[in-house]
């Protein structure tokens, strides 16, 4: 397990993490959610053992990480800036990567070279970024880490590398419980892998919920009454957002399920209809009721 207690991190007056505690599973995906300057990168690589934090401290199952070789051996931080020594081939960095991680496995990267099918005796430079982008993936997942941290991981990669690769990670996960955490601004990109969400904002963790609770919580009900209902519908609902399209009212409300449509049902609506919700939407109207416009949050 992952423990972040308390870290505090600031660059001359910039306080870039302020108090940020979390905790990430073994064997989950933990989704890193915020806007571009919001201090994702910064406690990643504070979570890696790259940059010490100022105050606090992040345990790995229950031991330090910025002067623990042992532990910094088990995971693999995949940044957002791609770094490759510049003449090197592929096959000269897997052989780099072979002698520094111990838990290296040959097999799995010749046989990762089937799914990627890139050249391993051509420059790494000489590739595109999106190829650059498969190859730090072939050579992490051959690293056989126990902890992944992936910063931006999917950017410049084709949709079917991106599905390819997000079903080498849940594989990883589900038979080795590796442990994965994930960082984006986008919550379209990671909704479909993660089973934790975070929020980190302006340097300060805002959020932090297992999905399936979130997703458990909140419902977007499509009704309407053959005539016009009186206020008491809506009492004892906890309403986020409500609006009228023609007879039809749309509301957003968080609680249990069997409680809303039984609440409901009392008035003898003629549609009654509980409609999908994205991550997406789910944030909006959660931190809009926290007080925040998620469009500044996450954009």
């Amino acid at each position: 397990m992952i423990v972040s207690n308390s870290i505090s991190k600031k660059y001359e007056k910039s306080h870039v993490l302020q108090h940020v505690g979390l905790q990430v599973r073994k064997g989950s995906i933990y989704g890193l959610l915020g806007s571009n300057g919001a201090g994702k990168t910064t406690l990643m690589k504070i979570i890696a053992g790259i940059a010490r934090p100022d105050d606090g401290e992040i345990t790995i199952d229950g031991k330090g990480v910025f002067e623990d070789t042992e532990v910094k051996a088990k995971m693999f931080f995949l940044s957002d800036s791609l770094y490759f020594f510049s003449q090197y081939t592929i096959k000269q960095m897997a052989d780099f990567f072979r002698d520094t991680y111990p838990n290296w496995n040959q097999e799995r990267f010749f046989k990762l070279q089937q799914l990627f099918q890139l050249d391993m005796k051509k420059k790494i430079s000489q590739f595109s970024k999106g190829m650059q982008r498969q190859v730090a993936f072939w050579l992490a997942l051959s690293t056989m880490p126990e902890y992944l941290i992936l910063d931006e991981p999917f950017d410049g990669l084709d949709a079917v590398i991106r599905k390819k690769i997000k079903n080498l990670l849940v594989q990883d996960v589900a038979e080795r419980e590796m442990t994965i955490i994930i960082s984006s601004h986008n919550l379209r990109e990671i909704e479909d892998i993660c089973d934790y969400i975070g929020i980190l904002h302006q340097g300060k963790l805002l959020l932090e919920k297992d999905i399936d609770d979130l997703k458990s919580d909140i419902h977007k009900v499509q009704v309407a009454f053959r005539e016009k209902p009186d206020t008491e519908v809506w009492d004892g609902l906890d309403i986020l957002y409500k609006e009228k399209r023609g007879s039809v009212i749309l509301a957003i409300v968080r609680g249990k399920e069997e409680r809303i449509v039984s609440h409901l049902e009392q008035f003898h609506p003629v549609i009654l209809d509980l409609l999908p919700l994205t991550l997406e939407e789910i944030f909006v109207y959660e931190m809009g009721d926290a007080g925040y416009a998620i469009e500044n949050i996450l954009v």
